[in-house]
């Protein structure tokens, strides 16, 4: 589907299933499910976290989740918000969020991060293909 004859209905419905994928890996690391966090990555999928080390593949993001996730949350939380939805096709998007860190009784933690997700549709679900944390500095 052109991009162009991409309906208003139909991209409303696709932000909104892209904001769930969102609300799911939020859901996943406030409660460090770090299976349902892999899950939402595709086989072949490239994330670099926000500290800069590139994981490639879910085997490798698996590892490293299962490593970090598990008690990372005991003191914080995090929420992620989606800001932007660039549709580049209408089955690929890259997706801007706004991710806070916060203690456990509301109060920002740190900086906020500004995650860049590309997105791909296939087999009618959207799944996290190419990613990148960045912490924002302050200046």
């Amino acid at each position: 589907m052109d991009m162009a004859v991409m309906d208003q209905q139909t991209r409303e419905a696709e932000i909104e299933a892209i904001k769930q994928v969102i609300a799911n890996l939020e859901h996943s690391q406030q409660n460090e499910l770090p299976e349902e966090f892999v899950g939402l990555f595709r086989a072949d999928a490239i994330w670099t976290t926000g500290h800069g080390k590139r994981l490639t593949g879910r085997d490798e993001i698996s590892a490293f989740t299962h490593q970090v996730l598990p008690g990372a949350m005991k003191d914080s939380t995090a929420t992620y918000e989606v800001v932007h939805v660039l549709f580049i096709r209408p089955d690929v998007a890259a997706v801007k969020a706004h991710a806070q860190y916060w203690t456990l009784d509301g109060q920002p933690l740190g900086n906020p991060g500004t995650p860049l997700y590309v997105m791909a549709k296939e087999d009618g679900r959207w799944q996290l293909v190419a990613c990148q944390n960045t912490e924002v500095l302050a200046p």
